[in-house]
């Protein structure tokens, strides 16, 4: 797998952070308190752009903190993007599916993707947050990383490899809630990327699905199926 100079690191559940070869730091999917993430990850230290594909908990239960404390450019579907700019977020560029916006050097693609988007707002009341949905981020560079949010399998994912390629997907495997690795074989079939990262698994007892099982479904000549430890960069 080639990032071209940019860096990828992993913070369990489906959070990453992307550091540009030029300097710009992206949060995809803030939750920094999952079980999984580090000590050390726990407190950002810079954030230029915060990208969030939708509003329940386990993807933005730290997006509102990280807003108010580092003032980056919030990403999103335009319902979550107004909720957030309602919590103290100064910076929004809301989009909707099939739009691309370049944000701070990034080329950034909304994508669909099947699964439900209520925000529980601060006194329990469950807020509508628009759609859930995915991203392919076009990197410095030109390498392409398809992050594909919660989602189950769909056929349109066909269709975000035959216009965008992605080469390096990452995908939820860890069942119940998103996927589990018989449905992301099947989406690896239509992504067709170079490189999987399994997310979304493993952080609570019932996402039982694991990298080894999507390995074994795929067998030989499938993708790389890159299996990221919590903290790790690429």
């Amino acid at each position: 797998m080639n990032l071209q100079g940019n860096r990828l690191t992993w913070l369990g559940h489906a959070t990453f952070r992307i550091e540009t070869k030029d300097g710009t730091v992206i949060y995809i999917d803030p939750w920094l308190s999952n079980p999984l993430c580090p000590e050390n990850e726990k407190d950002v230290k810079k954030c230029d752009v915060l990208i969030c594909t939708h509003g329940h908990g386990d993807h933005i239960g730290d997006a509102v903190k990280i807003a108010k404390q580092h003032n980056p450019m919030v990403v999103g579907i335009f319902e979550l993007c107004a909720w957030m700019q309602k919590k103290g977020a100064k910076q929004i560029s809301a989009m909707n599916k099939g739009g691309t916006q370049t944000v701070a050097g990034i080329k950034i693609t909304m994508t669909d993707a099947v699964h439900s988007c209520g925000i529980e707002d601060d006194d329990g009341s469950m807020v509508y947050g628009g759609e859930a949905c995915g991203y392919v981020l076009e990197l410095p560079g030109g390498v392409k990383l398809y992050h594909a949010g919660d989602t189950a399998v769909f056929g349109d994912m066909q269709i975000i490899h035959e216009i965008y390629r992605p080469e390096i997907a990452l995908l939820p495997i860890g069942d119940h809630f998103t996927m589990g690795p018989r449905e992301a074989a099947h989406a690896c079939m239509l992504l067709q990327p170079k490189t999987v990262i399994p997310m979304h698994f493993g952080t609570f007892p019932m996402l039982t699905g694991r990298p080894g099982e999507l390995k074994k479904l795929l067998g030989p000549g499938g993708p790389e199926i890159l299996e990221m430890k919590p903290g790790q960069t690429l």
